[in-house]
């Protein structure tokens, strides 16, 4: 499976796929312009490696100095669990 990542017209970013270290780059370019709250959608997304977690914890910790937060909808189970697993649970606003 592939990686695809988009901006629906109410904001939210929807990733698909797999978010590894091939696709970083291309979901550091959207994220970079990211300046106030976020919802950002998981529903599609199947797999999220050490890189995907830390360019989002990245982005979560500029937005927090300017006030703001990432908030993660429609996590799968296998994904909540890496986040729980790492901390991350308490470090992003999951629903």
């Amino acid at each position: 499976m592939t990686f695809d990542i988009s901006v629906g017209g109410d904001g939210t970013i929807r990733l698909a796929g797999r978010l590894d270290s091939n696709q970083v780059d291309m979901t550091r370019t959207v994220l970079e312009k990211v300046k106030t709250n976020v919802t950002v959608d998981f529903a599609e997304l199947r797999y999220i490696s050490s890189a995907g977690l830390g360019l989002l914890l990245g982005t979560q910790k500029r937005l927090i100095d300017t006030g703001h937060k990432i908030e993660i909808v429609n996590m799968t189970p296998h994904i909540r669990d890496i986040f729980t697993i790492a901390g991350f649970d308490f470090i992003f606003d999951i629903k």
